[in-house]
């Protein structure tokens, strides 16, 4: 992997993965478009999501730390159950999806059209964070579960959830991203301890240095995205999922 070819996976996984375009879906598609190649690949893509799991915890770090922690992170733990068991079952199956970039095509536009109309369908609720009941963290878990085929956004799909449960939209979006925390970080390092024996200096030179930039992208982004969810509501990535979708699946097959 090139110097290049770093920044720019890095700058789409920081811009993306709290945004509901599915951070796994650009990294493909840039993939595909570059030809980008390099040993243990996957790995890369998986492990600098540990930068804007970090960018998180820094903006949010009051959360993180704040007197009741351990209802916080319980509510977390339960959310993180549904993936994590499922996750750890289909792993073999999906990293097969990781190698068929037609589906990211496929789910960014049948996504896309959801957001379109996310807003009539599940109306908000008034519900704030601290407000989460334990069986609604589990359900925006098990909703989260549909995010594992590429394309389709775990932002997306979380948010989905707590509009459901009745949260507002804030507190959806928010919680969105308190639950990243546990799922991304051991997605990831699940994937670099699987693969840590196959992992050259360069490899993990290249995962220090994209984590690093991934960090100050994802901090822009979830600034960003908190003002368009304010001020615009879904609508305005559901159109971007089906435009970029449709440009991708042309691309494929040209």
């Amino acid at each position: 992997m090139t110097w290049l070819e770093n920044v720019v996976l890095a700058v789409v996984e920081g811009l993306t993965e709290y945004l509901p375009v599915s951070s796994t879906g650009h990294l493909m598609m840039f993939k595909e478009w570059m030809k980008i190649q390099g040993e243990q690949l996957d790995t890369y893509m998986i492990s600098i999501q540990f930068g804007a799991i970090f960018a998180v915890i820094v903006l949010y770090w009051q959360k993180f730390f704040s007197a009741n922690w351990f209802d916080f992170y319980t509510k977390l733990l339960i959310g993180f159950i549904p993936a994590a068991i499922l996750g750890f079952l289909f792993d073999d199956y999906l990293e097969a999806m990781l190698q068929t970039p037609v589906i990211v095509g496929i789910m960014l536009i049948t996504v896309g059209a959801f957001l379109i109309f996310m807003d009539k369908i599940l109306t908000p609720g008034t519900k704030e964070v601290d407000d989460i009941s334990y069986k609604d963290s589990f359900v925006i878990g098990l909703v989260q579960t549909i995010a594992m085929i590429p394309g389709t956004s775990r932002s997306a799909a979380t948010i989905a959830g707590g509009l459901g449960c009745k949260l507002s939209k804030n507190a959806a979006t928010e919680f969105s991203f308190f639950l990243a925390i546990p799922t991304l970080s051991a997605a990831a390092a699940y994937k670099i301890i699987k693969n840590w024996d196959k992992l050259s200096a360069t490899n993990l030179t290249d995962i220090a240095i994209g984590n690093i930039i991934s960090f100050v992208t994802a901090a822009i982004a979830v600034k960003f995205f908190i003002g368009i969810v304010k001020s615009k509501g879904f609508q305005f990535f559901g159109y971007y999922r089906i435009i970029i979708g449709s440009i991708f699946l042309v691309t494929l097959y040209l």
